[in-house]
């Protein structure tokens, strides 16, 4: 895909986000809207994935380590054509494929199931390591939010990757800075982010802008052309990116928008798609 296209995408994804979560009642935008960039980039640019076959062998293997925002897999998922973008609105829906954290019994298309936080990085280290074992080409991508990242398994299977010197791992954290509680510097704060991963043998590359494509994918490519090690991207985002009253507001970490609410958040998205086909 095209810069434009992936852009172009990236909206579709956040309307899938809000409908989602709008349809459940509840869930996570905030975080799910922050990352709604990467996850357009790695479903729709930088994975080997097949949606016809989703378990083929030598696909690519996503893990969302931080698993409350299933929100952004479930609508990437959907736009690239696992399962219909009809089913979005069933989110946490009884009887529903898409449970409020990722299942890979359920779900075409997910490779772990998650939710625990600090636990997804370290089934993405295993797949890492079986893949060496097995000679295999594939490769392992995982997301991290920056609150999850105070879990002290993140260290452990950053240690261990390091150690490893697994260059077919890349580690992805959302750094937009707030968690449940308020600003992750004023909770716990895990700065610098990029400085831990250094002393835990990982080549890092910082993206000032995360929901800029144009930064992501040079970020992905310098990841792939690493050897010898695994490869951390720190990216900073704003959380609730692309809706105009949940931008950079910690309240939008875990809650629904009303009716009222829902329709400003898609009008918002609208124009946002508008503007680009005027470019």
């Amino acid at each position: 895909m095209t810069i434009p296209e992936l852009k172009k995408t990236a909206i579709e994804v956040r309307k899938g986000i809000v409908t989602a979560v709008h349809g459940a009642k509840s869930g996570h935008p905030g975080g799910s809207l922050s990352a709604a960039d990467v996850m357009t980039y790695l479903y729709f640019e930088e994975m080997n994935i097949d949606p016809k076959n989703p378990q083929k062998p030598d696909r690519d293997r996503f893990v969302l380590s931080k698993g409350h925002c299933a929100p952004a897999l479930y609508s990437a998922l959907a736009n690239r054509g696992y399962f219909p973008v009809e089913d979005l609105p069933t989110l946490r829906h009884v009887g529903s494929c898409l449970q409020g954290h990722p299942c890979m019994q359920e779900t075409p298309g997910v490779d772990m199931s998650t939710g625990s936080l600090g636990q997804g990085i370290s089934a993405a280290v295993g797949m890492a390591i079986s893949a060496e074992l097995s000679n295999e080409s594939w490769r392992v991508y995982t997301l991290l939010g920056d609150g999850e990242i105070e879990e002290g398994q993140v260290w452990e299977a950053a240690m261990t990757a390091g150690f490893r010197k697994l260059d077919n791992l890349c580690v992805i954290v959302d750094n937009n800075n707030l968690q449940i509680d308020g600003p992750v510097d004023e909770v716990c704060s895990p700065y610098p982010i990029d400085k831990k991963f250094e002393a835990f043998n990982f080549h890092v590359i910082n993206v000032a802008d995360g929901n800029d494509m144009e930064q992501l994918a040079a970020a992905f490519k310098e990841a792939r052309e690493t050897k010898g090690m695994p490869t951390a991207i720190i990216m900073k985002t704003v959380k609730g990116k692309g809706v105009s009253f949940m931008e950079n507001q910690v309240g939008w970490h875990g809650k629904a928008p009303n009716d009222e609410q829902y329709q400003a958040a898609m009008e918002d998205l609208k124009k946002a798609g508008d503007a680009l086909c005027q470019m």
